[in-house]
């Protein structure tokens, strides 16, 4: 068991270059939160305003609802009486907060969230009604902490002829709230791109006299929010350049958000706050992402919110079974079907003791993985299924990993193939080990792929308690092992397994080349991740894994000094190679795809194509998704699916999520989605239809059918104009 657990470190110490997140202490007094009521009682049918109140303890802050650098923003789920409807957050103006390098954008000291609510027409007279909400955040200083709070206002309704009149002491507290709030910038407003930055133009008065000028922008990723502001002032108006947070060079149609400055005046130095552009609150889809415009409903919640424990374990295990179906899965799959034979010859009960050995190591893996997930989402990191192969350190582990062991199939060098659950010159003890391992790297290997049923079973999980969600990972270990798992215990089964010989040896080499293909494909994943020179580095790393097993084999028959020789050598190739692994990160690509930048997704770019009631077709994909890659050469890029889109005039938005992407996250999470892939159709002003995350052809033309032609023609309207 000692061995079994120094393989499942050694695989997961992959891991710990993801693990940033800090701080998973209770928090006590670093945010007391109290929901509050302007009027003293409510009238039925008359609109009222409620305030979540957030008072920090000194030096530690909460966030806006784009966080900038890191952090999350707070969530507010309602639970309200029949009949009534929350509207959207109203967001006081932020602060920048600088932390070491970087610039968050939220609030310190005290902060007020303001939120309209409806109440029906039939509310009868006299009675109290009992507003509860549950209010998730995340508290910063150096480190960060997240919680929660359980929040109920109880307002009695007014009597007939009565007026609602304001509770005591709310006057003062909801004048201040909305004073914090921006108001609708009055000048026009446009925006350009020089020597690649983004400029946002307002045609103020020319006597205006801003300073301390700061935007604040509501996609998540349009800027580089550490990077100076810089704003002048001229005959034309203000006239702020932002260093731009992306690599395309087409500046935005819109980059809404909040512009606050001090104005001096005859009276002295005001601090001014105005929305700029801002996008209309019913293309909101959260209350979280919604602005200070008039209040709409929240919109009801998906499908996958209806999951229970037993139906979202019960789609994880289908999705489990699925999963070894995945090209993904297949190469290590393969080698251990091969151990199987290697292993036929023994006895029955030895034979069911490495299926169940198998299936620990899923289990193992599936719950690692998870409690991993769980954690560094508790912490406010914006991650989800795959995240591990968001950086460069895990995809080029193992693709290292992967090339040593094709290596050992192709008999460059005998490491022991217990390693990938095959050795013949082991002992049974190795051999238990090598089906534990094999288990484990099953696993690893099917995280880029995502089966039917997998997305809306995970994303329940992560929305879930840690026991709840454990289980549901555990369902879909179990799928994953299943099929291997009654092979080995199934008597006919064994007995119709070809005996050991000669022949294996052929196939053993021949199962080397699926292992090699797969290492080319981490490669080319990792090449979307980093620049050319941390590209070169990785290429060089396979160099020096094949150095040290082939150096490593031939000081098997040097004598006792040349083999100290060839064994130094060998690690010393494995230090230069941890060296190079680890610098991978410091050469981050600034591009993780060539899509035409026309095609990349947005937040903001989104917002407006929906305010102009454009249908739009969202691709959330990742370089290291198979499925996702599957699915675009089958069916996006189909010439009939091509078609379906500009004959109706669609427009198609590609989100990667190969590198971390807040916006990505928040609009998979939205949807009830930990990964990708992610199909959204947008048709007029109703919530996108989630498409399913196997795509054919027909599928998606059925899909884009549903988009009117009356629809495509205001929007060719829109786009031409008059």
């Amino acid at each position: 068991m000692i061995r079994l657990l120094a393989l499942a470190l050694t695989l997961f110490g992959l891991l710990l270059p993801v693990a940033h997140a800090q701080g998973f202490k209770v928090p006590t007094d670093l945010v007391k939160a109290s929901l509050v009521g302007e009027p003293s009682a409510i009238r039925p049918g008359e609109p009222f305003t409620v305030g979540i109140r957030l008072v920090m303890r000194p030096h530690w802050h909460i966030y806006w609802r784009n966080p900038g650098d890191s952090g999350l923003a707070p969530e507010i789920a309602w639970t309200l009486p029949k009949g009534f409807s929350a509207g959207p957050i109203q967001w006081p103006v932020p602060s920048r907060i600088p932390v070491a390098h970087l610039m968050n954008f939220g609030y310190e000291g005290e902060a007020v969230l303001l939120a309209e609510m409806m109440p029906p027409a039939t509310l009868a007279p006299g009675k109290a009604v009992t507003l509860q909400a549950k209010l998730t955040y995340l508290v910063c200083e150096r480190e960060c902490v997240p919680g929660s709070a359980e929040l109920r206002l109880t307002l009695p309704v007014a009597a007939s002829g009565t007026s609602s009149g304001t509770a005591p002491g709310a006057m003062m507290l909801f004048a201040e709230a909305r004073a914090a709030l921006p108001v609708p910038a009055p000048w026009p407003v446009r925006y350009g791109s020089e020597n690649g930055r983004l400029q946002v133009h307002l045609a103020t008065s020319s006597d205006l006299r801003a300073s301390a000028v700061a935007y604040f922008p509501y996609a998540e990723t349009a800027i580089e929010n550490a990077a100076s502001q810089q704003a002048r002032s001229d005959a034309s108006g203000l006239h702020i350049d932002l260093a731009r947070g992306d690599a395309t060079e087409v500046a935005p149609a819109s980059l809404p958000g909040v512009l606050a400055f001090d104005e001096t005046t005859p009276d002295g130095v005001v601090r001014r706050a105005y929305a700029v552009g801002e996008p209309p609150s019913s293309t909101a889809l959260a209350s979280t992402a919604a602005s200070s415009a008039p209040a709409t409903p929240i919109p009801t919640q998906t499908s996958e919110d209806g999951l229970t424990l037993w139906s979202a374990a019960g789609l994880a295990f289908l999705g489990g079974l699925l999963l070894n179906l995945m090209p993904c899965v297949f190469p290590v799959l393969s080698i251990k079907v091969l151990s199987l034979v290697q292993h036929s010859g023994e006895p029955l009960r030895r034979i069911r003791l490495h299926g169940l050995v198998y299936t620990a190591g899923v289990l193992t893996a599936f719950l690692t993985l998870a409690g991993l997930l769980i954690a560094l989402k508790g912490a406010g990191a914006g991650i989800g299924w795959g995240f591990q192969l968001q950086s460069p350190l895990v995809v080029a582990g193992l693709a290292y990993l992967l090339f040593a062991m094709g290596l050992s199939l192709s008999g460059v060098v005998h490491v022991g193939a217990g390693i990938v659950g095959i050795g013949d010159g082991l002992s049974r003890r190795a051999g238990l080990e090598g089906s534990f391992f094999t288990g484990i790297l099953a696993t690893v290997v099917a995280t880029p792929c995502t089966a039917p049923f997998m997305g809306s079973a995970v994303g329940f999980a992560l929305t879930q308690e840690a026991g709840v969600s454990l289980a549901v990972f555990a369902s879909l270990g179990l799928g994953l092992a299943l099929p291997f798992l009654v092979l080995t215990i199934w008597p006919a089964a064994l007995q119709r397994l070809p005996r050991p010989g000669a022949w294996m040896d052929t196939l053993k080499g021949a199962l080397a080349f699926p292992i090699y293909a797969t290492v080319a494909w981490l490669v080319w994943v990792l090449a979307q991740q980093v620049g050319a020179a941390g590209l070169l580095a990785a290429l060089i790393g396979l160099v020096l894994v094949g150095f040290a097993a082939w150096v490593w084999e031939r000081g098997q028959a040097a004598g006792r000094v040349g083999g100290w020789i060839a064994r130094g050598t060998a690690i010393a190739a494995m230090v230069a190679l941890a060296a190079l692994i680890f610098g991978l990160d410091r050469d981050r690509s600034t591009s993780t795809t060539a899509q035409a930048e026309q095609d990349a997704f947005s937040q903001a770019r989104l917002d407006g194509l929906l305010a102009e009631g454009k249908p739009v077709f969202v691709n959330m994909t990742a370089a290291w998704c198979i499925t996702c890659q599957v699915n675009e050469r089958v069916a996006l890029r189909s010439d009939a699916v091509q078609a379906g889109l500009k004959a109706r005039g669609i427009t198609y938005l590609k989100g990667d999520w190969t590198n971390q992407n807040p916006e990505i996250t928040r609009l998979l999470e939205r949807h009830g989605r930990s990964g990708v892939p992610l199909y959204l159709l947008y048709a007029g002003s109703k919530e996108p239809t989630v498409l399913p995350q196997i795509l054919t052809p027909g599928l998606v033309l059925e899909a884009l059918s549903t988009v009117s032609v009356s629809a495509a023609d205001r929007s060719a309207a829109l786009s031409t104009g008059p």
